[in-house]
């Protein structure tokens, strides 16, 4: 099974504390570990808020400390910089990941963006529950950006060495309003009267995705205006659901288009 690579643990915005799993060494991948992956398969959030996507890049054989101060570095867009290692030839955790971008149409949009999610995972051998799951969460989203957002609206699936982890729907209203506080409460927490704008779409990817769900604000693919994107783990076959921090900088020398 294809691991997922590491992250640094100092990412600002990205809550931590993650149990550290035991490492797995992938014979067709050089030997890479995956040791200081960080798992959510099975317990959901914990404190209101979901757990980190991403393992200390310090604590792998070899590698010094990563200092804090670069491990925090932002470009201009908020995505995290990849931190520095000490093993010179070793390679970035951020070289390895690629994503697939669909732009969606007013009337097609969330068909469109249910057939992609469930062609991809499908492709991966995830079971019918789980691709139905991330079908339901990415028709929501889709339709909350055609409600209250504006184009250009788009799909995007961010593969991490290899395998599909990260969605986000993107549309080219800049302004994140009360999204992030929805995904991040707890059910009981939040208000009643969310469910009449849009928040039941939003409480249904906190609770489906296992609170793996974050919102930002990202750049529109082609013409590069502001926009937002509320994303949300992807399952896998090994069980883990990572929660990331803003990836097309990243992803973009790696990025496909689709017509």
């Amino acid at each position: 099974m294809r691991p997922i690579p590491h992250w640094s643990a100092d990412a600002p915005g990205v809550p931590q504390g993650r149990p550290k799993i035991p490492a797995q060494r992938d014979p067709g991948a050089g030997g890479r570990s995956s040791e200081g992956l960080m798992a959510g398969g099975d317990g959901g959030p914990r404190s209101g808020r979901p757990t980190s996507a991403v393992a200390s890049a310090g604590e792998a054989p070899g590698r010094e400390r990563v200092r804090e101060d670069d491990a925090r570095r932002r470009d201009s867009e908020g995505d995290v910089r990849p931190a520095a290692t000490g093993g010179a030839g070793e390679e970035s955790p951020f070289a390895l990941v690629s994503v697939v971008v669909a732009v969606l149409r007013p009337g097609s949009a969330c068909r469109r963006a249910r057939a992609l999610v469930r062609e991809v995972l499908q492709g991966e051998g995830l079971g019918r529950e789980e691709v139905m799951d991330a079908e339901t969460i990415v028709s929501e989203l889709v339709a909350n950006a055609e409600r209250h957002g504006r184009a250009p609206y788009e799909l995007r699936v961010y593969e991490l060495g290899g395998v599909p982890t990260w969605c986000e729907v993107v549309d080219g209203d800049a302004d994140l309003r009360w999204i992030p506080a929805v995904l991040e409460r707890s059910h009981g927490q939040t208000a009643p009267d969310l469910f009449a704008e849009g928040g039941r779409g939003l409480m249904l990817t906190r609770e489906l995705s296992q609170g793996h769900c974050r919102a930002y604000v990202t750049t529109a693919f082609a013409g590069g205006e502001p926009a937002k994107a509320v994303a949300f783990a992807l399952p896998t076959r090994s069980g883990t659901r990572l929660t990331c921090p803003p990836l097309l900088r990243h992803a973009r020398p790696r990025a496909r288009l689709l017509p």
